[in-house]
């Protein structure tokens, strides 16, 4: 059965106070669950019988066989599935050269959990395996950014830092920043190394970071020159920029 201090512990997970003094966060769901259940560490999960069934080598801290009814209680998810886990927030360990020999994202203040936890999922999905955030962008532990990324949390490291202090260990590899007065995308020589900036929902790149700009790219519309939308919404911009990088390299 599950008690109400654990239906309390996870409910306060959706703060990230209570994420960063207890050092855990919350993933819901079958398929969630399913995908992450043996690559994070975990404290605590909660499931129904049925679905401890059929997971029977699961290994966590605490297992607790809950009915769907509790699990409705503590679950953070508007329409609750079988299962909750309480993994611990992993340390991820940076290797600068490694960096600058790949393709990074650098997310500037997006704040929109479900725009990071789509990047993320983008950059699972073209092998890119470092994300580094300002520290204003939102949590990728959020329970929303979590859900969003569909398990890709599990294989993409997001780290937070000073943007400016990234760039200046980095000197010397191209970074690409999008912008409405950049150049053409289709148009412009792309390496297969070095980082893509894309920036604020509504302010795109701060101007302080667009000084270590080494290349600005546009995304164009079709037809050129016709009125339409100001700008893309990041997520599909990040798709549609990260598409044309590895399409290159094919």
């Amino acid at each position: 059965m599950l008690g109400k201090n654990k239906i309390k512990y996870i409910q306060s997970l959706a703060q990230k106070k209570a994420r960063m003094q207890t050092g855990c966060f919350v993933a819901e769901g079958n398929r969630l669950v399913n995908d992450t259940i043996g690559l994070f560490d975990c404290e605590l999960l909660v499931a129904t019988q049925d679905w401890l069934a059929t997971h029977q080598k699961i290994k966590a801290n605490e297992i607790v066989v809950a009915d769907k009814n509790d699990i409705e209680k503590a679950s953070l998810l508007r329409s609750p599935q079988d299962v909750i886990a309480v993994y611990r927030i992993p340390s991820h360990s940076l290797d600068f050269d490694g960096v600058k020999e790949s393709l990074s994202l650098v997310l500037d203040t997006i704040q929109d959990p479900g725009n990071l936890g789509t990047i993320v999922r983008l950059a699972d999905w073209y092998g890119i395996e470092y994300i580094f955030c300002s520290p204003e962008c939102a949590d990728i532990y959020n329970p929303k950014t979590v859900q969003a990324t569909m398990g890709a949390i599990s294989r993409v490291k997001v780290l937070y830092l000073p943007l400016k202090d990234l760039f200046e260990k980095v000197k010397g590899i191209p970074v690409y920043g999008t912008f409405l007065d950049g150049n053409d995308i289709y148009s412009q020589k792309l390496s297969s190394y070095g980082m893509i900036v894309m920036g604020n929902e509504g302010n795109g790149i701060s101007n302080e970071l667009e000084m270590y700009m080494t290349h600005k790219l546009f995304i164009p519309n079709y037809p050129y020159g016709r009125i339409t939308s100001e700008s893309l919404n990041v997520g599909v911009a990040t798709a549609i920029v990260c598409a044309e990088f590895r399409r290159r390299q094919m």
